[in-house]
């Protein structure tokens, strides 16, 4: 079809096309647009120097956050560094910063704001950095599964557990719902008072860590596991498979652990004699049985922190990371590779640019604020309670 036989049929892009184009915005998702405003160019060499130039007018007035999975050249300005659940905490320990930029996705500048003052303002530098599993649960979708689960007759049974990697919205039905949050430090620890509270458990929204912490750490089998597919009328389970399980897992993953796969773990160990394998619990459950170590960011660094020099290791965790490590133990011998031959970053949490960042902090050395992120009350203080009662786990 040509150009002027489409604007003869007057064919005008849909709702869903404009937001996958980036031209507009669901409030209720994770996904955002361009930022406004203009951005330097990529290749401008002053970029850091006037990254530098902004923070130093800014002063303690900024806080800025980097998540472990930035790239290394948005890392080099954060006052800290860490996963997101540590980043928000140490954003809530700033209270004379005026301004919390959030060099991560969405979600995690969600969990900042929960957590620090009204005065403080968190600022995103790029509306579209979210988080492709916190998307795939949503509170309509959530919402319904609890419906689901009512006309089972089981709700009262099933206690929430939210991974932080999840929108407020779903923090909020979490901590509604007589739930808690976790990380993959404390999953154990979560389900554990979890499963005091109730006799189910309903893990949103990563299947993987669900399945790993029940299976690896608390002994169950995999058929006390059953996987709801909010897209499936009932979540494609049957009453009675709702009622016999034990963990009821939604169906959502992170896009970059869940690339590992078992033949990525065979070849690497071929590739490479005597190599550690060290993933992250957000890997498939077969790749997580088949490795050495398996842990959280924290726990993947301070494994390879104590490792022996001359040690070889391949690491399923996203690339930034990955590489970013390996350049650090280089000079003590340590030999560190991605799990995968197939290189792959977080593509959202790499929409953290040094463009963008100098953007948002020359702005906000103007007097001007920007892509700020503000959770509305209501939702605040329900995911808040599921964030206090993960804090006040043994």
């Amino acid at each position: 079809m040509t150009t002027a036989q489409t604007q003869e049929l007057d064919v005008q892009p849909s709702p869903l096309a404009l937001l996958l184009l980036g031209r507009e915005a669901d409030p209720r998702s994770e996904r955002g647009v361009e930022c406004p405003g203009d951005l330097p160019s990529p290749s401008d060499p002053d970029l850091v120097a006037r990254a530098r130039a902004a923070k130093e007018k800014l002063g303690d007035k900024v806080f800025v956050l980097g998540h472990h999975y930035q790239r290394d050249e948005v890392i080099q300005f954060a006052d800290v560094t860490g996963d997101s659940f540590k980043l928000a905490k140490d954003a809530a320990a700033r209270p004379e910063a005026e301004y919390i930029v959030f060099c991560g996705v969405h979600f995690m500048a969600e969990s900042a704001d929960i957590l620090t003052t009204d005065d403080q303002k968190v600022v995103l530098p790029d509306l579209a950095a979210g988080c492709s599993m916190a998307d795939m649960a949503t509170a309509e979708q959530v919402a319904e599964c609890w419906d689901v689960l009512t006309e089972a007759g089981i709700a009262e049974q099933v206690v929430p557990v939210s991974y932080m990697n999840s929108s407020a919205d779903i923090k909020a039905f979490t901590g509604k719902h007589g739930g808690t949050i976790c990380t993959s430090s404390n999953a154990k620890r979560a389900l554990d008072w979890a499963f005091e509270q109730g006799e189910k458990v309903l893990f949103l929204p990563d299947q993987h860590l669900g399945r790993n912490t029940a299976v690896r750490d608390m002994g169950m089998s995999l058929e006390d596991c059953v996987l709801y597919n909010p897209h499936k009328p009932n979540g494609g389970l049957t009453t009675e498979e709702l009622r016999a399980a034990k963990m009821i897992l939604w169906r959502g993953h992170c896009s970059v652990h869940g690339r590992f796969s078992l033949d990525s773990v065979n070849d690497v160990r071929q590739r490479i004699p005597g190599v550690n394998v060290l993933v992250h619990p957000e890997c498939r459950h077969e790749v997580v049985a088949a490795a050495d170590y398996v842990g959280s960011t924290e726990y993947i660094i301070k494994t390879l922190e104590a490792a022996p020099a001359g040690s070889k290791w391949a690491i399923g965790t996203e690339l930034n990371l990955v590489r970013r490590l390996a350049n650090r133990f280089a000079p003590e011998g340590k030999e560190i590779v991605f799990l995968d031959k197939t290189v792959c970053f977080c593509s959202t949490m790499n929409r953290i640019d040094l463009p963008h960042l100098v953007w948002a902090l020359e702005s906000l050395a103007e007097g001007t604020l920007v892509n700020r992120i503000e959770v509305d009350k209501e939702t605040e203080a329900f995911a808040k309670l599921a964030l206090e009662r993960m804090l006040a786990l043994p």
